[in-house]
């Protein structure tokens, strides 16, 4: 039997002293206790006045968007600094991103789902939540790069009398019904997942507009056993059909590199490579929400160090995979003996913006994995929550030289140019941080952030008969 590590020197209640590991959920919880504690966040009548500054400067700052966008409509994407031959700029970069944020949410929900891990129920529902809007973010980018964003239609093979079809040998195509079924099914298993929560909520509501709204989203949910038949063979075939989409949905947006004859992009690693790094960047953007998520609201008993530290686990193993990527590209940039590949490569790390490379080696390789290896720094909820930030700049900086330094100095000198992001792009950019922020604060005030249905099943009054709870106790308890 593997022995365990040194125990960590942190006063949790969720550590167990005999093993050394900490408990998915604090001891002493009951049914009654578990729906206070979320339900209460979601039905209090006295709103915080730090969620209500924060919805504030979220909403200021996501007035970028309104203004870029409305400025880009009436002057087009001259705005922005794509040049030729750099004409994907902070577009695609943020694009890219974007989409790799949401990575994690369908990995916990689906992939670990299906593996039965227990520990990912406490932060599955806002992983859920981050990765639909982290996709509305992304969504924006691809449509107002092409120009005229109100043709967007066109890229949809709808029937027309003009017979305008998609060109599915583009790459932009193939984004279209990736990003669209992704966020399809993320929405339909997000929603799914409420609807025994909504029925809680719908039965504990005083406000008579709450309880319709609840009422209404909770579809009739009267938790018999039918109910939860079908709902729990509908959550394992969503599982089922998500699962193949986070190896798929970022394989495709990597194909609009990979499929470019282009130094530094004509090639196939770029797939798993990219994959791994949004799961990567998506575990990373899990920790910076559910860390102020626990702290704020007094969650650390059911979103406990175990998960944290299970997450950072995720990270270090995704983390090296991506290691791996770069190894890679710098292997092969040699052994191809393409005089192309090898120039693209001592430009991309000593060339004008080689700096970019370095900021991405040192916040992506340096920092976490070689501290993501203590497990003292893996259950230290300030240490991750820096490092998060640390992940999330690091994996930007990825993107950034991926599409950067691979484009502003291609095969014709006579085109060599530079890149420089205007302040349309960072208001942009930064508008959608605040989008993004936005629609995650008013998920967390007026839905469960939590799934209630799915922490109780975790406690020990669940298993029928083990203690002398019985059917009508449970049932008693759970109300």
């Amino acid at each position: 039997m593997a022995t365990q590590g040194p125990i960590p020197e942190i006063d949790d209640p969720t550590l167990d002293p005999r093993t050394g590991e900490y408990a998915v959920i604090a001891p002493g919880h009951t049914f009654r206790s578990v729906t206070q504690k979320i339900a209460g966040i979601v039905l209090t009548d006295n709103t915080p006045t730090a969620w209500l500054g924060g919805l504030f400067l979220a909403a200021t700052v996501a007035m970028g968007v309104v203004v870029a966008v409305t400025w880009l409509v009436l002057k087009g994407v001259g705005i922005w600094g794509i040049t030729i031959p750099g004409a994907w700029g902070f577009a695609i970069i943020n694009f890219v991103w974007w989409i790799g944020i949401g990575h994690a949410g369908t990995l916990i929900s689906a992939i670990l789902l299906l593996f039965k891990q227990t520990w990912r129920n406490s932060i599955n529902r806002f992983a859920e939540a981050m990765t639909i809007f982290a996709v509305c973010c992304a969504a924006m980018f691809p449509l107002l790069h092409v120009g005229r964003p109100w043709l967007g239609y066109w890229l949809l093979p709808y029937p027309n009398s003009m017979n305008v079809w998609p060109q599915f040998r583009s790459p932009l195509a193939w984004d279209v019904f990736a990003v669209s079924t992704y966020a399809t099914i993320s929405i339909v298993f997000w929603y799914m997942g409420m609807i025994p929560d909504f029925g809680t909520l719908r039965d504990r509501a005083k406000n008579p507009l709450a309880k319709y709204a609840y009422g209404m989203l909770s579809m009739g949910w009267r938790g018999s056993t039918r109910h939860w038949i079908r709902y729990e063979s509908a959550s394992l075939l969503l599982a089922g059909l998500s699962t193949p989409l986070v190896l798929s949905v970022h394989t495709t947006i990597s194909f609009d590199f990979a499929v470019a004859a282009m130094a530094g992009w004509h090639t196939t690693i770029f797939p798993p490579y990219f994959v791994a790094g949004a799961v990567y960047s998506g575990f990373a953007m899990v920790l910076t929400l559910a860390i102020p998520i626990r702290k704020f609201y007094h969650l650390e008993d059911l979103v406990t160090l175990r998960h944290l530290d299970n997450m950072a686990k995720v990270m270090l193993a995704t983390g090296s995979i991506v290691g791996y990527g770069y190894g890679m590209e710098v292997f092969m940039s040699w052994y191809s003996a393409s005089h192309w590949e090898f120039f693209m490569m001592w430009n991309r790390m000593f060339g004008p913006m080689g700096w970019a490379y370095w900021v991405l080696i040192l916040t992506n390789l340096a920092i976490p994995l070689t501290t993501l290896w203590s497990r003292k720094l893996r259950v230290n909820a300030g240490y991750l929550f820096f490092l998060s930030f640390v992940v999330n700049i690091g994996m930007w900086f990825e993107r950034f030289v991926i599409v950067v330094t691979s484009l502003y100095r291609d095969y014709l000198p006579s085109s060599w140019g530079t890149y420089r992001a205007t302040k349309w792009d960072y208001m942009l950019f930064i508008g959608t941080w605040g989008l993004f922020s936005t629609l995650f604060l008013l998920f967390a005030r007026f839905a469960p952030m939590i799934p209630m249905s799915e922490i109780r099943t975790m406690l020990p009054a669940a298993k029928l008969g083990n203690g002398g709870e019985d059917a009508k106790t449970v049932v008693q308890e759970a109300i």
